[in-house]
């Protein structure tokens, strides 16, 4: 099936590929797709009475309260064969994987590259759910899904050097709309563009509308942060990507932002020789580090942070790739986003897993009673 329909894809369009439905069919994590169903990617999961029905929350968006409030759902993947995966948690401090610690969607069926890293999920004021991946396996050569080291010349254009990202959309988080959208062929007027890593999705309350940010290196420069604003399916960009602004301009490397917004102050955390934080009254522009301080507490590489906040809480955790071997999740804690409080990796502390290890580079959302009930049936997760 992968060959076949990569093979439709890659000849189709070389900026963008159509939007395809993830379908809700049994399979386990290491089976490739049947033949003949080329328009539709496994996820590890039985099949649920549920599936395909309308979502009740579509089209608006939720207020959680103490009754409605489930959990939370923590995306992530792993290094060692570059899936998908789900877990929940009812409290925040103990996560168990729905599919008990095997993949939730492949990689090889999702991107063009085989593989993907970096998943971010987002909760729409529509009422919808995105997410974002990138398209990059570091491992496809030798696992013989790819004939060179990287996507084009390492020697050009260095480390990763993938050309598209993956944007998805859902009513559910089970059934996807997904798109494979080549970032470097869609805006040849930037010039020759490294790679494009790392997106997320956020909303611009004035504009309306939604954007995804990410890492991107054009030659010659280095590489950054640069948004762009989506078009109305999730399908594309429709705006030329632009740097986040920083005041004075930044000339260093740094990737991997996470943007929230506490008060009246945006926050974006990025990966700048350990996890920089940066504030501004404006979310895309006129940011400044509040110190140069690591804050970031865990020894050794750290990337890859997101924020997100206890529910009925104004704690606010700091989530980060501690990549120093072995790769796992690491955690703190503020609520002044000045003081943070190192909460250590995962199983070091109060943050647990029941089922899973080796968890990078995720994001976690919020979810209520229905939502977090449906996708535990769906994987036959009796506990979390």
């Amino acid at each position: 099936m992968k060959h076949h329909f990569f093979s439709i894809l890659n000849s189709f369009l070389p900026i963008l590929t159509s939007a395809v439905l993830f379908a809700s069919v049994a399979s386990s994590c290491g089976e490739q797709g049947q033949p003949g169903s080329e328009n539709k990617v496994k996820t590890a999961a039985s099949v649920d009475e549920n599936e395909g029905k309308t979502a009740e929350n579509e089209g608006k968006s939720v207020e959680f309260t103490q009754e409605n409030f489930g959990g939370y759902l923590l995306v992530y993947f792993r290094e060692h064969n570059h899936d998908l995966y789900y877990a929940l948690s009812s409290d925040g401090y103990t996560f168990t994987d729905v599919n008990a610690g095997k993949c939730a969607y492949k990689g090889i069926d999702m991107a063009e590259q085989k593989g993907i890293r970096d998943p971010h999920v987002f909760r729409g004021p529509d009422g919808l759910f995105y997410l974002t991946m990138t398209d990059l396996h570091i491992y496809a050569k030798q696992e013989g899904l790819r004939d060179t080291e990287w996507q084009r010349d390492g020697g050009k254009y260095g480390w990763g050097n993938n050309k598209s990202i993956i944007l998805m959309k859902s009513k559910d988080l089970i059934n996807w709309d997904r798109t494979i959208y080549n970032v470097v062929d869609a805006f040849p007027q930037l010039g020759d563009i490294r790679c494009v890593w790392a997106p997320q999705t956020q909303y611009d309350p004035e504009k309306k509308q939604l954007f995804v940010y990410f890492t991107m290196g054009v030659a010659g420069g280095e590489n950054q942060l640069y948004y762009s604003f989506m078009d109305k399916d999730f399908t594309k960009f429709a705006t030329v990507p632009q740097k986040i602004g920083f005041n004075p301009p930044m000339n260093q490397t740094y990737i991997d932002g996470d943007i929230c917004k506490v008060g009246d102050t945006y926050h974006l955390f990025t990966s700048d020789n350990g996890i920089k934080h940066a504030e501004s009254k404006q979310m895309l522009d006129g940011y400044k580090y509040v110190t140069n301080e690591n804050v970031a507490k865990a020894k050794g590489g750290v990337e890859a942070p997101t924020v997100w906040r206890r529910f009925g809480t104004d704690t606010y955790v700091l989530m980060y790739d501690n990549y120093s071997q072995p790769n796992e999740m690491a955690f703190a804690e503020t609520t002044d986003f000045r003081e943070f409080k190192d909460l250590g990796r995962f199983n070091q502390g109060i943050m647990k897993t029941t089922n899973f290890d080796g968890a990078k580079h995720g994001a976690v959302i919020w979810l209520t009673k229905d939502e977090a009930a449906k996708i535990a049936a769906h994987w036959k997760l009796e506990k979390f």
